[in-house]
């Protein structure tokens, strides 16, 4: 079983490793997030290699995307599954350009968390505004 930070830290890994290519902008804005956001504040930083350790693992199994899932939804109060959904936007944002995969994901993730349309439009909309450039 794994604690709601660990949730946040394995919803941000699947969807960053969705297209099988984890970007150092992608572990960056991971990495951003858990130093960052107030839900993190009490996190053991020290553990967060560790953590994304054990979630590349457990998606090596031939199930493990949705035994990850599972331990996912089972971790997380419903007061954090818009902030997973968030983060996991903010992963997808931070490449530019959403690969076919990363979408599939993120549909994954508003299914398995029961993220209302609207909201996670909402969220992908002020995603696409914060990640916007100049140019």
């Amino acid at each position: 079983m794994i604690d709601h930070q660990a949730a946040l830290i394995y919803t941000m890994v699947i969807v960053s490793a969705a297209d099988g290519n984890m970007t150092d902008l992608e572990l960056r804005i991971i990495g951003d997030n858990v130093r960052d956001l107030p839900v993190f504040a009490n996190y053991d930083k020290a553990g967060f290699t560790r953590t994304l350790a054990e979630c590349a693992e457990l998606l090596s199994h031939e199930k493990g995307l949705e035994e990850a899932f599972a331990m996912i939804r089972a971790a997380l109060p419903a007061r954090l599954r818009e902030t997973a959904y968030a983060m996991a936007c903010d992963v997808v944002a931070a490449d530019s350009e959403a690969s076919q995969e990363e979408l599939r994901v993120l549909e994954m993730i508003r299914d398995r968390l029961h993220i209302d349309r609207l909201i996670a439009a909402a969220i992908e909309r002020g995603t696409r505004a914060r990640f916007m450039t100049a140019s």
